[in-house]
């Protein structure tokens, strides 16, 4: 018997949905390829693990893309970023080669990180993407911990932490809230609220289902989020970014999504309804862009294809390069376990 419906219905999601022109051609159509890009890696990755190209869990972000476009968008290159394991789309959307995620699914020495975090552990220095990360909540403090650092060397950057609905259940979470605010680190909570907790609600979780409230007994300003739309994204992370820019601590954004798919790729799904799934659906964030790009005249729709080309082909040469790549060695055993390192910038007392 399917669940009851979670508390983030369609209804309340498109109530909070912004003024579709308040963004130039320019952001739309970045939006656009990069959440098509992250749509269709996404779906072959799904195929390919049908296929048993590769092992280990597997968890798409099918549906969420607009969470990951919108921050991108909003935070500058030198801002932290890191996630839970459902992780394949945020590293694509700071910019990171396609073709060296693939290859971590593979487990191929050509990985992100060099074929041996596989799917959940996805990790680009270059890019400042910190890692996706298989311990539930883990991220939590430790993207306090960033924050703490970039506040320490006198940066201005941010640190950008995702978890699911889920996650917030971890008491490390409290722990960081408090020490976060107390020391007014520049973070932004991002609870990438799909509604399930793996099959469960978030109703079945909570007896307050406006996660946002969380952040009250720590006064640490927070609100809900449209996570379907960049837009609303955008927005809301960019406010929050420049709050932690100017020293005045973190900020929590209960953003409300939906996956498509699965919790992972081993979920039968059975806790929801086809029509719960069809009513999210509809408000598909990547149509949305399309349209508005339509509607504008922005593209013709031989640049719509020519898109879509694009998008295609690093699918496709991702997964070429990733077959194409070498298994790790047997010496890789015992490489990057411990890392000796000199820290000029630590202040001696």
């Amino acid at each position: 018997m399917a669940e009851k419906k979670a508390s983030t219905s369609k209804k309340s999601s498109k109530s909070t949905t912004s003024n579709s022109t308040k963004f130039p051609k320019e952001v739309y159509v970045k939006w656009y390829k990069d959440m098509l890009l992250i749509r269709k890696f996404e779906e072959k990755t799904g195929q390919l693990y049908i296929q048993q190209k590769f092992g280990g869990f597997c968890h798409l972000y099918i549906g969420q893309e607009a969470i990951v476009a919108g921050t991108a968008s909003a935070c500058r290159p030198t801002d932290k970023h890191m996630t839970a394991y459902r992780d394949h789309a945020h590293p694509i959307a700071l910019g990171t080669n396609p073709r060296v995620l693939m290859a971590e699914l593979y487990g191929r020495s050509t990985g992100c990180s060099k074929g041996k975090g596989g799917s959940m552990h996805f990790f680009d220095k270059e890019k400042n993407f910190m890692g996706g990360h298989g311990i539930v909540g883990a991220q939590i403090a430790m993207g306090a911990g960033v924050a703490f650092a970039e506040k320490y060397m006198g940066t201005e950057n941010i640190a950008v932490v995702s978890m699911g609905d889920g996650a917030v259940r971890q008491g490390a979470l409290h722990e960081t809230f408090n020490m976060a605010m107390i020391w007014k680190l520049p973070v932004v909570f991002i609870i990438e609220n799909n509604n399930y907790a793996m099959g469960t609600s978030v109703e079945r979780t909570t007896n307050v289902t406006d996660l946002s409230k969380i952040g009250l007994s720590y006064e640490m300003p927070s609100k809900i989020v449209n996570g379907m739309r960049p837009e609303d994204v955008h927005d809301a992370i960019f406010e929050a970014a420049e709050r932690g820019r100017r020293g005045d601590g973190p900020t929590l954004l209960d953003i409300r999504t939906y996956r498509y798919k699965g919790h992972s790729m081993s979920d039968p799904q059975k806790y929801r309804t086809k029509e719960e799934v069809s009513d999210w659906m509809e408000q598909d964030p990547i149509e949305h862009c399309l349209q508005v790009i339509k509607e504008n005249n922005w593209l013709s729709e031989k640049e719509i294809e020519d898109i879509s080309t694009w998008v295609k082909k690093e699918v496709d040469e991702s997964v070429e390069f990733a077959e194409n790549s070498p298994y790790p060695e047997a010496h890789e055993l015992y490489e990057d376990v411990y890392v000796q390192a000199d820290y000029p910038y630590i202040k001696e007392y």
